[in-house]
Protein backbone atom coordinates (compact mmCIF):
# COMPACT_ATOMS: atom_id res chain seq x y z
CA UNK A 1 0.00 0.00 0.00
CA UNK A 2 2.10 3.15 -1.55
CA UNK A 3 1.05 6.32 -0.04
CA UNK A 4 2.07 9.64 1.39
CA UNK A 5 0.75 11.05 4.19
CA UNK A 6 0.15 15.06 5.22
CA UNK A 7 -1.57 15.65 8.43
CA UNK A 8 -3.45 18.76 8.26
CA UNK A 9 -6.02 20.53 10.71
CA UNK A 10 -6.90 16.75 12.04
CA UNK A 11 -7.90 15.36 8.27
CA UNK A 12 -5.39 12.46 6.93
CA UNK A 13 -4.63 12.69 3.35
CA UNK A 14 -3.52 10.17 1.18
CA UNK A 15 -1.40 11.07 -2.26
CA UNK A 16 -0.12 8.23 -4.82
CA UNK A 17 1.28 8.72 -7.76
CA UNK A 18 -0.40 5.91 -9.92
CA UNK A 19 -3.58 4.01 -10.31
CA UNK A 20 -5.09 5.51 -7.48
CA UNK A 21 -8.46 3.90 -5.78
CA UNK A 22 -10.34 5.04 -2.82
CA UNK A 23 -10.46 1.35 -0.96
CA UNK A 24 -13.11 2.33 1.97
CA UNK A 25 -14.07 5.32 3.63
CA UNK A 26 -12.96 6.14 7.46
CA UNK A 27 -14.43 8.21 9.92
CA UNK A 28 -16.79 11.11 10.06
CA UNK A 29 -13.90 13.59 9.21
CA UNK A 30 -13.54 12.24 5.57
CA UNK A 31 -10.91 9.77 6.22
CA UNK A 32 -10.24 7.58 2.90
CA UNK A 33 -7.49 5.02 2.39
CA UNK A 34 -5.60 4.52 -0.75
CA UNK A 35 -4.00 0.93 -2.80
CA UNK A 36 -2.25 0.60 -5.78
CA UNK A 37 -3.09 -2.87 -6.34
CA UNK A 38 -6.23 -4.91 -5.86
CA UNK A 39 -7.37 -5.27 -2.34
CA UNK A 40 -7.44 -9.27 -2.78
CA UNK A 41 -3.53 -8.43 -2.11
CA UNK A 42 -4.08 -6.98 1.51
CA UNK A 43 -4.70 -8.34 4.50
CA UNK A 44 -7.72 -8.15 5.36
CA UNK A 45 -7.33 -7.04 8.55
CA UNK A 46 -5.47 -3.69 7.54
CA UNK A 47 -8.30 -2.21 5.16
CA UNK A 48 -10.66 -3.34 8.22
CA UNK A 49 -9.33 -0.66 10.51
CA UNK A 50 -11.15 1.95 8.61
CA UNK A 51 -14.44 0.57 10.66
CA UNK A 52 -15.41 2.80 13.51
CA UNK A 53 -12.13 5.24 13.57
CA UNK A 54 -12.68 9.03 14.46
CA UNK A 55 -10.01 11.97 14.13
CA UNK A 56 -9.71 14.80 16.65
CA UNK A 57 -8.56 18.20 15.83
CA UNK A 58 -5.48 17.51 17.62
CA UNK A 59 -4.77 14.87 15.08
CA UNK A 60 -5.19 11.92 17.50
CA UNK A 61 -7.77 8.71 16.96
CA UNK A 62 -10.23 6.50 18.74
CA UNK A 63 -12.11 3.75 18.47
CA UNK A 64 -15.93 4.42 18.61
CA UNK A 65 -18.54 2.24 19.99
CA UNK A 66 -22.46 2.56 19.37
CA UNK A 67 -25.46 1.91 22.19
CA UNK A 68 -23.16 1.20 24.74
CA UNK A 69 -25.52 -0.45 27.88
CA UNK A 70 -24.31 -0.59 31.53
CA UNK A 71 -24.97 -4.54 33.43
CA UNK A 72 -23.72 -6.58 35.89
CA UNK A 73 -21.45 -9.46 34.85
CA UNK A 74 -22.58 -12.57 36.42
CA UNK A 75 -20.24 -15.34 35.02
CA UNK A 76 -18.30 -16.62 31.97
CA UNK A 77 -19.22 -20.16 30.56
CA UNK A 78 -16.26 -20.05 28.32
CA UNK A 79 -13.96 -17.70 26.84
CA UNK A 80 -16.91 -16.54 23.72
CA UNK A 81 -19.30 -15.67 26.13
CA UNK A 82 -20.68 -14.27 29.58
CA UNK A 83 -23.84 -13.97 30.80
CA UNK A 84 -24.97 -10.25 32.33
CA UNK A 85 -27.75 -8.99 33.54
CA UNK A 86 -29.33 -6.20 31.35
CA UNK A 87 -32.28 -4.59 32.10
CA UNK A 88 -33.65 -6.86 34.79
CA UNK A 89 -33.07 -10.16 32.24
CA UNK A 90 -29.72 -12.29 32.03
CA UNK A 91 -28.88 -12.12 29.01
CA UNK A 92 -26.11 -13.72 27.01
CA UNK A 93 -23.16 -11.67 25.49
CA UNK A 94 -20.03 -11.71 23.06
CA UNK A 95 -16.84 -11.52 25.40
CA UNK A 96 -14.34 -9.73 22.42
CA UNK A 97 -11.24 -10.84 24.55
CA UNK A 98 -10.78 -14.77 25.01
CA UNK A 99 -8.01 -13.94 27.75
CA UNK A 100 -8.68 -15.25 30.82
CA UNK A 101 -9.09 -11.81 32.64
CA UNK A 102 -10.14 -13.21 36.13
CA UNK A 103 -9.38 -10.42 37.73
CA UNK A 104 -11.57 -8.48 35.94
CA UNK A 105 -14.52 -10.98 34.80
CA UNK A 106 -15.77 -10.85 38.60
CA UNK A 107 -19.62 -11.47 40.32
CA UNK A 108 -21.41 -8.69 40.36
CA UNK A 109 -18.68 -6.33 38.38
CA UNK A 110 -20.07 -3.36 36.58
CA UNK A 111 -19.69 -4.43 32.48
CA UNK A 112 -20.50 -2.28 29.46
CA UNK A 113 -21.86 -3.80 26.15
CA UNK A 114 -22.34 -2.56 22.73
CA UNK A 115 -25.87 -3.23 21.61
CA UNK A 116 -26.04 -4.18 17.74
CA UNK A 117 -29.86 -4.50 17.36
CA UNK A 118 -31.04 -3.40 14.28
CA UNK A 119 -27.32 -3.89 12.67
CA UNK A 120 -26.65 -8.10 13.32
CA UNK A 121 -25.72 -9.12 10.26
CA UNK A 122 -23.84 -12.36 10.65
CA UNK A 123 -24.12 -12.52 14.14
CA UNK A 124 -25.07 -14.54 16.23
CA UNK A 125 -25.51 -12.35 20.01
CA UNK A 126 -26.79 -8.65 20.15
CA UNK A 127 -24.23 -7.74 22.50
CA UNK A 128 -19.70 -7.47 22.74
CA UNK A 129 -18.96 -7.35 26.09
CA UNK A 130 -16.62 -4.09 25.55
CA UNK A 131 -15.09 -2.65 29.32
CA UNK A 132 -15.56 -3.25 32.61
CA UNK A 133 -14.92 -1.39 35.79
CA UNK A 134 -12.28 -2.32 38.28
CA UNK A 135 -12.68 -0.11 41.58
CA UNK A 136 -12.10 3.38 39.95
CA UNK A 137 -10.81 2.09 36.76
CA UNK A 138 -12.31 1.59 33.73
CA UNK A 139 -10.54 -0.64 31.29
CA UNK A 140 -11.84 -1.81 27.84
CA UNK A 141 -11.34 -5.28 27.24
CA UNK A 142 -11.82 -5.31 23.23
CA UNK A 143 -8.17 -7.29 21.93
CA UNK A 144 -8.90 -5.80 18.80
CA UNK A 145 -8.99 -2.25 19.32
CA UNK A 146 -5.57 -2.10 20.48
CA UNK A 147 -3.69 -2.92 16.79
CA UNK A 148 -6.70 -0.41 15.35
CA UNK A 149 -5.74 2.54 17.26
CA UNK A 150 -2.23 1.61 16.61
CA UNK A 151 -3.02 1.89 12.82
CA UNK A 152 -4.55 4.96 12.33
CA UNK A 153 -1.85 6.24 14.70
CA UNK A 154 1.41 5.07 12.67
CA UNK A 155 -0.79 6.50 9.66
CA UNK A 156 -1.67 10.25 11.10
CA UNK A 157 1.47 10.92 12.66
CA UNK A 158 0.26 10.51 16.87
CA UNK A 159 2.68 7.60 17.52
CA UNK A 160 6.04 7.41 15.30
CA UNK A 161 8.27 4.32 15.04
CA UNK A 162 11.72 5.40 16.77
CA UNK A 163 14.23 6.12 14.08
CA UNK A 164 11.49 6.11 11.00
CA UNK A 165 11.10 9.19 8.92
CA UNK A 166 7.47 10.32 7.52
CA UNK A 167 6.15 6.59 6.23
CA UNK A 168 5.05 5.62 2.34
CA UNK A 169 4.08 2.46 2.72
CA UNK A 170 2.23 0.38 5.63
CA UNK A 171 0.70 -3.20 5.55
CA UNK A 172 -1.09 -5.20 8.61
CA UNK A 173 -0.61 -8.81 9.43
CA UNK A 174 2.84 -8.90 7.78
CA UNK A 175 4.23 -12.22 7.42
CA UNK A 176 7.79 -12.84 8.31
CA UNK A 177 9.40 -16.20 8.81
CA UNK A 178 7.11 -18.26 10.52
CA UNK A 179 5.18 -15.61 12.29
CA UNK A 180 2.54 -12.78 11.01
CA UNK A 181 3.71 -9.38 12.63
CA UNK A 182 1.12 -6.82 13.62
CA UNK A 183 2.69 -4.14 11.09
CA UNK A 184 5.30 -3.33 8.46
CA UNK A 185 6.38 -0.11 7.59
CA UNK A 186 8.65 1.61 5.29
CA UNK A 187 9.74 5.52 5.46
CA UNK A 188 10.56 7.78 2.79
CA UNK A 189 14.44 6.61 2.87
CA UNK A 190 13.35 3.07 2.62
CA UNK A 191 14.08 1.98 6.28
CA UNK A 192 11.98 -0.65 7.16
CA UNK A 193 10.40 -1.75 10.75
CA UNK A 194 8.19 -4.56 11.96
CA UNK A 195 5.97 -3.83 15.09
CA UNK A 196 4.25 -6.30 17.19
CA UNK A 197 1.26 -4.74 19.46
CA UNK A 198 0.13 -6.36 22.79
CA UNK A 199 -2.57 -5.36 24.67
CA UNK A 200 -2.66 -5.16 28.17
CA UNK A 201 -5.71 -5.54 30.87
CA UNK A 202 -3.93 -6.80 33.53
CA UNK A 203 -3.09 -3.99 36.52
CA UNK A 204 -1.96 -4.21 39.89
CA UNK A 205 -1.36 -1.45 42.23
CA UNK A 206 -0.32 1.07 39.25
CA UNK A 207 1.44 -1.48 37.50
CA UNK A 208 0.12 -2.93 34.23
CA UNK A 209 1.25 -6.37 33.09
CA UNK A 210 1.82 -8.91 30.43
CA UNK A 211 0.78 -11.55 29.85
CA UNK A 212 -2.76 -12.20 31.96
CA UNK A 213 -2.10 -15.89 30.74
CA UNK A 214 0.92 -17.92 29.28
CA UNK A 215 1.51 -17.28 25.88
CA UNK A 216 3.84 -19.21 23.25
CA UNK A 217 2.57 -16.98 20.32
CA UNK A 218 3.96 -14.38 21.73
CA UNK A 219 7.18 -15.79 22.93
CA UNK A 220 7.48 -17.02 19.28
CA UNK A 221 6.62 -12.99 17.97
CA UNK A 222 9.29 -11.90 20.34
CA UNK A 223 11.59 -14.65 18.95
CA UNK A 224 11.07 -13.48 15.24
CA UNK A 225 11.21 -9.84 15.56
CA UNK A 226 15.19 -10.40 17.49
CA UNK A 227 15.89 -12.15 14.01
CA UNK A 228 14.38 -9.59 12.06
CA UNK A 229 16.01 -7.05 13.69
CA UNK A 230 19.34 -8.93 13.12
CA UNK A 231 18.18 -9.27 9.51
CA UNK A 232 18.28 -5.26 9.02
CA UNK A 233 14.74 -4.26 9.96
CA UNK A 234 14.05 -2.07 12.94
CA UNK A 235 11.45 -3.80 15.03
CA UNK A 236 9.45 -3.05 17.96
CA UNK A 237 6.81 -4.21 20.80
CA UNK A 238 4.17 -2.02 21.95
CA UNK A 239 2.21 -2.71 24.62
CA UNK A 240 -1.43 -0.78 24.35
CA UNK A 241 -2.15 -0.21 28.45
CA UNK A 242 -6.01 -0.43 27.71
CA UNK A 243 -6.68 2.09 30.88
CA UNK A 244 -5.26 5.22 32.33
CA UNK A 245 -3.67 5.18 35.68
CA UNK A 246 -0.90 2.65 35.06
CA UNK A 247 2.62 3.86 35.82
CA UNK A 248 4.70 1.42 34.25
CA UNK A 249 3.95 -1.90 32.52
CA UNK A 250 6.31 -5.26 32.70
CA UNK A 251 6.47 -8.58 32.25
CA UNK A 252 4.03 -10.64 34.15
CA UNK A 253 7.19 -12.99 35.60
CA UNK A 254 4.48 -15.05 37.60
CA UNK A 255 2.23 -15.96 34.98
CA UNK A 256 4.99 -16.45 32.04
CA UNK A 257 8.78 -16.47 32.64
CA UNK A 258 9.77 -17.25 29.25
CA UNK A 259 8.05 -14.42 27.66
CA UNK A 260 10.20 -12.10 30.43
CA UNK A 261 12.94 -13.72 29.36
CA UNK A 262 12.32 -13.48 25.70
CA UNK A 263 11.46 -9.72 26.01
CA UNK A 264 14.65 -8.94 28.14
CA UNK A 265 16.83 -10.76 24.99
CA UNK A 266 14.87 -8.71 22.40
CA UNK A 267 15.73 -5.31 24.49
CA UNK A 268 19.50 -6.06 24.68
CA UNK A 269 19.54 -6.91 21.09
CA UNK A 270 18.45 -3.48 20.28
CA UNK A 271 14.40 -4.41 19.60
CA UNK A 272 12.23 -1.17 20.72
CA UNK A 273 9.80 -1.99 23.71
CA UNK A 274 7.14 0.69 23.85
CA UNK A 275 4.12 0.91 25.46
CA UNK A 276 1.25 4.00 25.32
CA UNK A 277 -1.62 4.04 28.09
CA UNK A 278 -5.55 4.59 26.78
CA UNK A 279 -8.29 6.91 27.73
CA UNK A 280 -11.18 4.77 28.00
CA UNK A 281 -15.11 5.93 28.22
CA UNK A 282 -17.38 2.78 27.99
CA UNK A 283 -17.99 3.91 24.13
CA UNK A 284 -14.50 5.03 23.57
CA UNK A 285 -10.58 3.98 23.54
CA UNK A 286 -8.44 6.44 22.64
CA UNK A 287 -4.09 5.98 22.30
CA UNK A 288 -2.82 8.54 24.53
CA UNK A 289 0.44 8.89 26.13
CA UNK A 290 3.50 6.83 26.77
CA UNK A 291 4.26 5.03 29.51
CA UNK A 292 7.33 3.36 31.23
CA UNK A 293 8.46 -0.20 30.28
CA UNK A 294 10.42 -1.95 32.81
CA UNK A 295 12.15 -4.67 31.19
CA UNK A 296 14.27 -5.97 34.23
Amino acid sequence: MQFTLAHQEGKLTAKVERNVKKLRGGGPRGVFFFFEKSPRRMPRRFFDYSQKIGYMKSGRCWMQYQNIRKAIFLERPNRFIAHVELGGSVVKVHVKNTGRCRELLVPGAVVYVEDFEGRMGNRKLQYSLIAVEKQNILINMDSQAPNKVTAEALQNGHLKFPGMDELVELRGEYTYGDSRIDFYGKDCCGKEFLLEVKGVTLEENGVARFPDAPTQRGVKHVEELIRAHEAGFEAGILFVIQMKGARRVEPNWRTHEAFGEALQKAQAAGVKVLAYDCRVEPDLLELDEPVDVAVE
